[in-house]
């Protein structure tokens, strides 16, 4: 009922003004990570270009429209984990989707991108989607393109919440597509990104290669905690503590208890410009997550 009362309320504010209305939709942890539902409005300072922002509207949001995509990495560096990642994808759709409400798409990459199940309520055909994903012979990591081409070619049209969760070793290997153009792509789409790291392989005995693996590893690791922190979703990585199943439902709360905000920015001018946006609380230890900002229009 919020959700659609805002919608309408930013419809009007749009045609009537023609201001922009900004909405984020934000996550709040404490320091332990424990997802904070309790906030009101005046908890929050917003600022967009180092400008104080006026919050005119504010929910607690666990009623919007859904749409969710898996996105995974099906490399030959994903090979001791597609499995892990297949049964807990399978797991975690079927308990974040709402029948005939959420919907959701599946897509691979390699070296290619591929959608293999366009967006569907259908736990069935995601399922048989999710059967599908198997490791080629041949090599390349496309992640980066595949952010760009699924933030536009799945997201972008549709309202209400939007999130992409990616497994992967973060790795992108002859994409020519730049991470900037993926947030972008992301970003301009309201898509937030949930990056899962993936990164199993078999312990490496020579000096020169274990060597090589640990500076691929933490490009790979700078790479999906960007895409998670500049579109206000979250970066984890699987461990022995943290299997994919915990990971998966940490993101299953994440989407169930978000802040919906909105605003008119102060300035009007500067269309097609990136505009930055600040979001903080005014209680100490708390962290505010949403995205880093949007492309005026």
């Amino acid at each position: 009922m919020l959700g659609a009362a805002f919608r309408a309320f930013a419809q009007e504010l749009r045609f009537s003004t023609e201001v922009k209305v900004v909405t984020l939709l934000a996550t709040v942890h404490d320091s332990r990570g424990t997802v904070i539902t309790s906030l009101n409005k005046e908890d929050f300072l917003l600022e967009e270009d180092g400008i104080p922002e006026t919050i005119l509207y504010f929910s607690r949001e666990s009623d919007l429209l859904l749409t969710v995509g898996i996105l995974v990495d099906t490399s030959k560096s994903q090979a001791w984990s597609i499995e892990s990642e297949r049964r807990a994808s399978y797991t975690f759709l079927d308990k974040v989707l709402r029948e005939d409400k959420d919907h959701a798409f599946v897509a691979h990459f390699d070296f290619r991108v591929e959608v293999l199940q366009e967006l569907t309520s259908s736990r069935t055909l995601l399922a048989s989607a999710l059967d599908k994903l198997a490791i080629p012979r041949r090599s390349s990591t496309l992640l980066y393109r595949a952010v760009r081409d699924c933030s536009e070619g799945q997201m972008r049209k549709q309202q209400g919440r939007k999130a992409i969760v990616i497994l992967s070793d973060g790795v992108d290997v002859h994409s020519q597509t730049s991470i900037v153009t993926a947030i972008e792509f992301a970003q301009r789409a309201d898509t937030i990104i949930y990056s899962i790291m993936f990164n199993k392989w078999p312990a490496i005995a020579d000096p020169g290669s274990a060597v090589l693996k640990a500076v691929y590893d933490a490009r790979g690791k700078r790479a999906m905690q960007r895409l998670a922190q500049e579109t206000g979703g979250a970066y984890f990585e699987v461990s022995k503590n943290r299997p994919i199943e915990k990971i998966y439902a940490s993101i299953e709360e994440q989407l169930r208890n978000q802040y919906s905000i909105g605003y008119t920015p102060e300035r009007k001018d500067g269309r097609g410009r990136y505009r930055k946006i600040r979001l903080k609380t005014r209680q100490p230890g708390l962290l505010a997550q949403t995205r880093t900002g949007y492309y005026a229009e």
